[in-house]
């Protein structure tokens, strides 16, 4: 199999890495975090939800860190908007490109916003509409597409539907999200098949938890047959709070040196993505979860 030569890396760090985090994240350490990975050279950051605040208390400060961030115009700064409300809250704060999010499990949808999946896309078409009047690009999201907390193996065909749904309302991309990383290579390239019967494959995406150590090789199997953009996240943020012991989103540092290692062009520099990770891994008191960036440190620490 022949991989990509360049692969688009989308950080999903700060908000899907922090929208679970129990403690408040104030808004200053947000906004640096954010600058701090466009001058790591990522060419996408999801970075923030306009979301109830009643829900999600994270990201209540949405509009402030769309204010405050200093954007690259060659960075797109994509932002979660579930609902039109969302969206018109989006639009106002200067988003340029919005993420819409579904389900693949009925039972996950059910629990999680409270709707079958039929009736989650119908919720979102107006998201649509509104943004393709804006000139406003989006990005679907798919939630447990290898596995689900409750039903467990979700069949692939309802993935490849749900894909095809988001592709024919609009989406430029659709982001398939193995939510609780229970998927394996081969069932993540019998998947791809499937969706790139329906979409082409270089609007797919992968979005790899890492919970039983699948994650890069999952990615790997995805470039295989032809996938060329990832969702990571900086020093492993994020996880699945529906999800017992779901781990984080697969960690930035350790994509970017898998990529590095196969000689494939991302954009983004390892040093400056590590001082990004130690960055936000230092206000939360923990260290990274990224195995690359604590082997890095052992053998070269980075100086202040």
């Amino acid at each position: 199999m022949t991989l990509p030569s360049r692969v688009r890396l989308v950080e999903v760090g700060p908000r899907d890495g922090l929208q679970n985090e129990k403690a408040n994240v104030p808004t200053d350490v947000k906004v640096t975090l954010i600058d701090l990975l466009t001058a790591a050279g990522f060419p996408a950051i999801e970075a923030t939800a306009f979301v109830s605040p009643k829900w999600v208390p994270q990201m209540a400060d949405a509009a402030d860190v769309m204010a405050r961030i200093r954007r690259r115009p060659d960075v797109r700064y994509p932002v979660l908007t579930p609902n039109l409300r969302g969206f018109e809250s989006a639009l106002a704060a200067g988003a340029d490109e919005v993420a819409v999010f579904v389900a693949a499990s009925e039972s996950f949808s059910q629990k999680n916003i409270n709707c079958s999946i039929a009736e989650s896309l119908v919720r979102v078409e107006p998201v649509f509409a509104a943004a393709a009047a804006q000139g406003v690009r989006v990005r679907g999201y798919i939630s447990c597409v290898l596995g689900c907390p409750y039903e467990g193996l979700v069949p692939p065909a309802r993935v490849a539907d749900v894909a095809d749904a988001l592709w024919k309302l609009g989406a430029y991309e659709v982001s398939l999200g193995d939510s609780i990383g229970t998927g394996t290579p081969g069932a993540t390239q019998a998947l791809i098949d499937l969706c790139a019967a329906r979409v082409p494959v270089i609007a797919l995406a992968g979005h790899f938890h890492d919970t039983y150590g699948q994650a890069l090789t999952n990615v790997y199997a995805a470039m295989e047959r032809g996938v060329a953009t990832f969702d990571c996240s900086v020093a492993g943020l994020g996880g699945c709070p529906y999800a017992q012991g779901a781990t984080g989103n697969v960690a930035s540092e350790d994509v970017l040196y898998l990529l590095d290692g196969l000689g494939i062009e991302t954009g983004v520099d390892m040093a400056r993505l590590r001082r990004a990770g130690h960055y936000i891994s230092d206000f939360l008191k923990r260290p990274p979860v990224s195995r690359a960036a604590r082997a890095l440190d052992a053998r070269n620490p980075l100086v202040a």
